[in-house]
């Protein structure tokens, strides 16, 4: 049986994302805190996801053009994960090693959408 692939998937920077979103998500559900914040809970959880949504939806806009632009949407969600999980440390819901595990990989994937951005506009010219 043939196993049926979008291109997206072959992008190491949306393999990336995925297991960045995982390992959030797997933090997440370690977090006990008041049901008053759920609110934020989710939004780390939808941050953490955007990065490789927005890959793959730009992926399968019909332009370069677009495709950059989710690219930068997706750039924004991981920082805005970041900025979440660096509030949830200072409130003392995560430890900093657990930050900084996941601020490694999403500096790792920042650059890869950095370089992915310039390479696109490359074969742009």
């Amino acid at each position: 049986m043939n196993q049926i692939r979008f291109s997206f998937e072959d992008l190491e920077v949306w393999q990336k994302a995925v297991a960045f979103a995982k390992e959030t998500i797997d933090l997440i559900e370690k977090i006990n805190t008041h049901q008053k914040h759920y609110r934020l809970i989710e939004q780390l959880e939808a941050a953490s996801t955007s990065v490789s949504l927005n890959i793959a939806e730009g992926k399968g806009r019909r332009s370069k053009k677009e495709f950059i632009q989710f690219l930068y949407v997706a750039r924004g969600s991981l920082y805005e994960t970041i900025t979440l999980l660096i509030i949830f440390h200072k409130v003392n819901w995560i430890a900093e090693k657990q930050v900084d595990e996941l601020k490694h990989l999403a500096f790792e994937i920042g650059k890869m959408l950095s370089s992915l951005i310039a390479s696109i506009r490359r074969s742009m010219t």
